[in-house]
């Protein structure tokens, strides 16, 4: 996948940072740039005014003085305050420090008097412990006068490598370079980071070469090239014929998802529901195929129809044995499937059985409940999400405000797109849906299932305020066409 779209660990990103230095650019060099870096967008976002800077005792405190003399090399009224002695800095953070040409004073809240902003630059992404003491005081006293902060690389107390905060303040603005974190796309650290912004200070993207990137933001680039063009030579089977197995009285989810299914490209859709049913949904799904389905033989006479080439179930569906008996027979059909909502929650008391029926390619769309139902996995979100997609052999979608998106094999997409508006019902079935109609024109279910979620929240984003579920599906196309992609001839 393409390197800008990489989320790196702090480890990782360290050793971005030795290969780069071993290369020829000095680490002074490098952490002058990220100091100018982050006054710059102070520059950019603030008149000059008093400004409190607060360094920690590493490279992050370094980044903190380069960023102060500047400021105040430009007439900005500077107060810096460090955690630590001075004589205990060591490297380049001691060098940076010895150019700072003004006060160092006593790290206590008396710093924040008469600021009108402040930078937090006291630990990096790197801090593994909770954070307390007089670090956590100050920022929290910070925060208590309603101070803009600005962050250097996270909000400090926030993990890079996870999302974890204990301790954290937010920050309005969050700079770090090169190459963005876990940390600042998972919860709850996307938003204490504020807006994020990533500054290029000149670290070797041939470093990232043998680190074994696993962990990727969801971006087009990440999927664009396997996402279903249509050609001259393009008709309805060709682009798949996606089969829905809607639910009754529960009849809002199914419908919901056909019709996502149909915008996100596939041929024809067809949902088969409770004869009681069928007079609802045909009414409501005009483009659609409706098919009577009462018992397990006309889903078996259905499913030998080999044009069926993307199968889900589960929105609507209901919870119980006839729910579990259906998944079987999808799954047994071998065909790309994507099991949602009732579906999943129907294996609540024996995952393994689903797991094991699971061989062709399959997304499973849980939210947390549904996720704490099937899975007994701990950790952070990405570490749970690629921990369940691993057990179950499935691709795993971890839905939420930052989706996680997990193949088997260890990969992992996080989500950052999705607005807060996609909070409210149904939202889900569409995006079920979404899953289906790429997958059933024979996209890889890894790509199929991070292209889905980026569409879902762009889709979301372009409508604003008072969006409702059934809102979503007929916002896909304008998305699709914004994309920027090669098509067939």
């Amino acid at each position: 996948m393409a390197l800008p779209t990489a989320l790196l660990t702090p480890a990782q990103m360290g050793e971005v940072d030795r290969r780069t230095i071993a290369g020829g650019i000095a680490g002074s060099v490098l952490m002058e740039r990220a100091g100018a870096a982050v006054a710059v967008e102070i520059r950019r976002r603030w008149t000059p005014r008093p400004i409190a800077v607060l360094c920690g005792p590493g490279n992050n405190g370094g980044d903190g003085f380069v960023a102060a003399r500047l400021l105040a090399a430009d007439g900005w009224p500077v107060r810096l305050a460090l955690l630590g002695e001075r004589a205990a800095l060591r490297g380049d953070a001691a060098d940076h420090a010895a150019r700072w040409t003004g006060s160092v004073e006593p790290f206590g809240a008396s710093v924040l008097d008469g600021a009108d902003l402040v930078l937090d630059a006291l630990f990096g992404a790197g801090l593994s412990r909770p954070l307390d003491g007089p670090a956590k005081d100050l920022l929290a006293e910070a925060r208590r006068r309603t101070l803009p902060i600005v962050a250097v690389d996270v909000p400090s107390g926030l993990f890079g490598a996870t999302g974890e905060a204990p301790g954290a303040v937010a920050a309005d603005l969050t700079v770090t370079f090169g190459w963005l974190k876990p940390g600042h796309l998972l919860q709850p650290g996307r938003t204490l980071c504020g807006e994020t912004l990533l500054a290029d200070i000149g670290l070797d993207p041939h470093a990232l070469d043998t680190l074994g990137i696993r962990t990727w933001k969801n971006d087009p680039a990440s999927w664009l090239g396997v996402l279903p063009v249509l050609g001259g030579a393009s008709h309805k089977y060709t682009r798949g014929h996606a089969l829905v197995l809607g639910g009754w009285p529960m009849s809002g989810a199914g419908r919901l998802a056909a019709r996502a299914a149909a915008r996100a490209g596939a041929g024809l859709v067809t949902v088969a529901v409770p004869s009681a049913g069928l007079a609802t949904y045909a009414a409501a799904l005009e483009s659609q195929i409706v098919r009577a389905l009462d018992d397990p033989g006309t889903l078996d006479t259905l499913l030998s129809d080999r044009r069926y080439t993307g199968l889900l179930i589960g929105p609507g569906a209901g919870v119980g044995s006839t729910t579990r008996a259906a998944v079987r027979q999808l799954l047994a059909a071998g065909r790309a499937t994507v099991l949602d909502a009732d579906a999943l929650t129907s294996f609540a008391d024996r995952p393994a059985d689903l797991f094991a029926a699971i061989r062709a390619p399959t997304v499973l769309t849980p939210h947390a409940g549904e996720f704490g139902r099937l899975f007994k996995v701990s950790g952070d979100k990405l570490a749970r999400a690629r921990a369940a997609a691993a057990e179950s052999g499935a691709v795993l979608v971890l839905k939420g405000s930052d989706t996680v998106i997990a193949a088997p094999d260890g990969r992992a997409i996080v989500n950052a797109n999705a607005p807060p508006t996609l909070a409210t019902g149904g939202t889900g079935d569409v995006l079920a849906g979404l899953v289906l109609g790429l997958l059933t024109q024979g996209m890889p279910a890894f790509e199929a299932a991070a292209a889905a979620v980026w569409l879902h929240g762009a889709a979301a984003a372009s409508f604003g305020a008072g969006l409702i579920s059934s809102d979503l599906p007929d916002l896909v196309p304008a998305v699709l066409q914004r994309l920027d992609r090669k098509t067939s001839p």
